[in-house]
């Protein structure tokens, strides 16, 4: 006989595994039966080019899903080259392709956003002239932002069926700046996480290799607009959710300093711990996307609204680099490694290109050398962990488990060591954490301030080079620590993501070493093998001083034009 205890663990995971059920369901109702596609075989491993081989998109639709640059598709819908209404049955229709191969999507509602843009077509029909900056342009969102009228379960069973009664601040801005909303797409259980995987909607592919990780925890949209799904999606990044995602999956992505995106009404893990804010910001396949979002919502006034946000105005002398000579020599700093990882060889190779075609083009690079890193990412983790785990557990009230483990098919009593509770912390003890961190954040702007000595441009380093990850990539469930991406996050320092190259398993042997900086340096090491790895995306990741966003943004066109030119 069965206890009753295991007859109540059974009931309790049949009821929350049937709104599940249930979910799923209504989502795939929401694909219209004329766009769905025969499977695809497991073993087709790359499957970006199935878009254009399904056969349902017509050659207008390819031709406007593949316009790379934002700046394009706006002018277009702005002259009514391309209608809002053609642009966003392309995009639904991509979009909804992208999700039967690497099951990047969370809500769809693509009739709405039909209806929106026959609007928008009728605005510019009438008055001559668009509605917004992002007129007529489809935008995905990650599944924190809450439309009204539509759940937002942020991959937890429990709020299966939470209706949002408003729009997020960011929404509303959004569709006054004339976008499109389409969908809404997957990220993990709790967020805190480089993958993308939860117990409602499932394990998001990467489309270069569906056996590997988009990234996390804005994998949906980086799987969504690497396969050309979404010309611009939104994310949030709280230790790297947004540039690994970018990393991995050949894209840019930047992270804003934290307060100068509106944050108000979204939903989110460890809501209401302030200490290292969540930051709110674009990915796109297109460095125009990135810079357009970014002008638009500012443009705006956000702070209007949001009253976290920054007052402080998009800043067209800044992005011109008024002030650094147009951007004709600039002097950067690279950083290698962070000194207990060393990258792979593909990672160090897309750094070493990057310096090349700087110093080529006339600009400077001088050597940064790592200090104290750990101590950036080990105060960062304690504040996250400052609760004992109570977030997590308040939004498991259906009897969902915990995810402990990405691994597929993992133990669920196997934890990684970085997963592991802690005692919650006091008060007291978190302001010392912020005591820590401030003076941490002190040290490091006195560093950069000293880089003046060195420059030659009687200003410190106008950007940081370094890794996003010291990896491409990984099979699912092999992501580490985001030791890369978190500093920034305790610096509270804007960074953006560029890709570079590819992995070529030629180029990118895999060298032997005999020592190690630490075990994970090992592990990391171990992890590379280049077959595996080949033709994988692989970026930088390009990083400026706290809300400094338009002289990065500046810096990162200098930057991204002279690797395209090479």
């Amino acid at each position: 006989m069965h206890s009753p205890v295991m007859q109540s663990n059974a009931a309790i995971a049949a009821r929350w595994q049937g709104q599940v059920s249930e979910k799923k369901k209504r989502q795939q109702a929401l694909i219209p039966p004329e766009w769905v596609i025969s499977s695809i075989p497991d073993n087709r491993l790359n499957v970006l080019d199935v878009p254009k081989t399904c056969g349902l998109l017509t050659d207008r639709e390819l031709e406007i899903t593949e316009t790379s640059d934002i700046s394009v598709l706006l002018k277009k819908l702005a002259n009514a080259e391309w209608s809002a209404v053609e642009v966003t049955t392309a995009f639904s229709k991509r979009a909804v392709i992208a999700h039967q191969t690497v099951n990047c999507l969370t809500e769809i509602f693509i009739d709405q956003a039909l209806q929106r843009a026959a609007e928008l077509d009728a605005y510019l029909k009438e008055h001559g002239t668009v509605a917004g900056p992002l007129h007529g342009l489809p935008v995905s969102l990650k599944d924190q932002f809450p439309i009204k009228d539509l759940e937002t379960t942020m991959g937890y069973a429990a709020w299966i069926g939470k209706i949002a009664e408003h729009d997020a601040v960011l929404v509303q801005l959004l569709l006054r700046a004339g976008a499109v909303l389409f969908v809404r797409t997957n990220l993990p259980q709790t967020l805190m996480w480089g993958e993308t995987h939860n117990n409602v909607f499932g394990r998001t592919l990467n489309p270069y290799n569906r056996k590997l990780t988009p990234g996390g925890s804005s994998g949906g949209e980086s799987a969504l607009i690497s396969m050309h799904g979404s010309p611009l999606g939104v994310g949030t990044d709280i230790g790297g959710s947004i540039r690994v995602p970018a990393h991995f999956c050949g894209l840019y992505g930047f992270k804003p300093s934290s307060h100068r995106m509106p944050s108000y009404g979204i939903v989110n893990s460890l809501d209401g711990q302030e200490s290292i804010a969540t930051a709110i910001g674009p990915l796109s396949v297109s460095l125009s996307g990135v810079t357009t979002f970014f002008r638009s919502i500012l443009g705006l006034e956000p702070w209007r609204y949001c009253p976290a946000t920054v007052p402080k105005p998009w800043s067209q002398s800044d992005y011109s680099l008024k002030s650094r000579g147009g951007g004709k020599k600039l002097c950067f700093g690279i950083m290698w490694d962070e000194g207990s990882v060393k990258p792979h060889p593909p990672v160090l190779r897309a750094l070493s290109i990057t310096k090349q075609v700087l110093e080529a083009a006339g600009h400077k690079v001088i050597e940064w050398q790592s200090l104290r890193h750990s101590e950036y990412i080990a105060v960062a983790r304690s504040i996250w962990l400052a609760d004992g785990s109570e977030d997590y557990n308040s939004c498991l009230s259906t009897g969902e488990p915990l995810i402990n483990s990405m691994v597929p098919n993992a133990d669920p009593n196997d934890i990684p060591a970085f997963r592991m509770p802690r005692q919650p912390l006091s008060a007291y003890q978190l302001w010392q954490l912020n005591k820590e961190r401030r003076a941490l954040r002190k040290a490091y702007l006195d560093r950069w301030e000293a880089t003046v000595s060195q420059t030659g441009t009687g200003r410190p380093i106008d950007a940081l080079i370094c890794p996003a990850a010291p990896y491409a990539a990984v099979p699912h469930g092999q992501t580490r620590s985001a030791i890369y991406t978190v500093i920034w996050n305790t610096l509270d320092y804007p960074a953006l993501v560029i890709p570079v190259t590819t992995v070529n398993p030629q180029v990118d042997t895999k060298p032997a070493r005999e020592t190690f900086w630490s075990d994970e340096d090992r592990i990391v090491h171990d992890m590379y093998d280049p077959e595996i790895y080949e033709g994988l995306p692989v970026g930088i990741q390009l990083v400026g001083p706290t809300l400094q966003e338009e002289i990065l943004l500046g810096v990162g066109e200098v930057v991204d034009a002279v690797l395209k030119a090479q």
